[in-house]
């Protein structure tokens, strides 16, 4: 009788130690920053068919050296041209895809310069949207300096994101300067109406341009105009766009790429062609987590006023400007329409699964 005591009595202690303390709150999984290994650059997320999709650039070697294994002799040619031998590594571009923010898959070479003649290095910044059941996939390349260089924006195309795309048109779609902007960092627009936009520049100007129906190239203005100039105060490169409770939100990055000031602004405007008022930054570096936040892109999911914000940073173990690693943040809003400042972390954010469309 007295051991079946002792033993009611020290359960009886046990339940009681299991109910005075309040219970530690179970740690939801997470993506976790960077959200996949790898020195890579300039991401743009999208979502096709309930998976998130996330294109980014090539920036370094990372584990092991990885190249394109076929470079014509005009490509070699081309590579001369270079103003950075670490440019030569970035020949194609690779893609990511998830169904939960958490677990990315790798598809590696999603679009080599193999397939796209006039390409040879600096393969930059991807943007792309998926129109009739086709993807296009827009992307920079080699970096051109002046209007008699070879090079500018592309447009590649396949049946699938995650390739293989094919050069689209055989040509770069942009290979000059207009309005003073470098053809690089381009990002694809589609508004409440159905059109289709380019918003693209380096070397501090932005301009935005109509493209035709099938991508091949670009509609005037009511002026005739092809390009329009909508640079914001104090824009430098990485231009993107949203479309929330009809404000256009034009953001981009400023500073210097390679430094710790790196960062990302934004301005609002009541038209895709400005005229825009700078707000301020929303994205820049934490001394105690990483440096050189920027060049994003930013992801709503469907049917919610829920939304991500993916873009690119340096770990503080390295200042090797081209050590850049993909990370992904929550981004709010105020009520009066204004993002909130994102804080970086190391811990990303929750799993987030998209449910189909009944």
């Amino acid at each position: 009788m007295k051991i079946i005591k002792y033993i009611t009595s020290i359960a009886c202690m046990l339940l009681l130690a299991t109910t005075s303390y309040p219970q530690q709150k179970k740690i939801e999984k997470s993506s976790g920053n960077p959200i996949f290994p790898g020195w890579y650059a300039d991401p743009e997320a999208r979502i096709f068919d309930q998976v998130y999709w996330v294109f980014p650039t090539y920036s370094d070697d990372y584990d092991k050296p990885d190249r394109s294994s076929v470079i014509s002799e005009e490509q070699k040619r081309l590579q001369k041209n270079t103003i950075n031998p670490q440019y030569l590594k970035q020949t194609f571009l690779d893609a990511f895809s998830s169904t939960d923010l958490v677990t990315w898959k790798k598809h590696a070479h999603v679009l080599d310069i193999k397939d796209v003649k006039w390409a040879a290095y600096s393969m930059w910044a991807p943007s792309i949207t998926k129109k009739d059941g086709k993807y296009y996939l827009f992307f920079g390349a080699n970096d051109i300096q002046n209007d008699k260089e070879t090079g500018g924006i592309g447009v590649a195309v396949s049946d699938n994101p995650g390739g293989p795309f094919k050069d689209h048109i055989g040509k770069p779609l942009i290979d000059k300067f207009y309005n003073n902007a470098q053809p690089i960092d381009q990002f694809v627009f589609k508004d409440i109406d159905g059109q289709y936009y380019l918003i693209y520049g380096g070397w501090q100007h932005c301009n935005i341009g109509k493209l035709n129906n099938d991508f091949t190239g670009f509609m005037p203005f009511e002026d005739g105009s092809i390009f329009k100039a909508i640079t914001p105060d104090k824009y430098v490169e990485g231009a993107f766009m949203i479309l929330r409770n009809a404000k256009y939100y034009l953001m981009w990055s400023e500073g210097n790429w390679t430094g710790p000031d790196y960062s990302v602004a934004y301005a609002m405007a009541d038209s895709p062609l400005g005229p825009f008022k700078r707000i301020g930054k929303i994205l820049e570096q934490d001394p105690a987590i990483a440096t050189g936040a920027g060049h994003h892109s930013v992801i709503c999911i469907p049917g919610t006023d829920e939304w991500y914000i993916f873009y690119h940073r340096r770990p503080l173990t390295t200042t090797n400007g081209h050590h850049r690693e993909t990370c992904i943040e929550r981004m709010y809003f105020e009520k009066n329409d204004l993002i909130k400042p994102v804080k970086i972390t190391n811990e990303g954010v929750g799993i987030r699964m998209i449910k189909s469309k009944r």
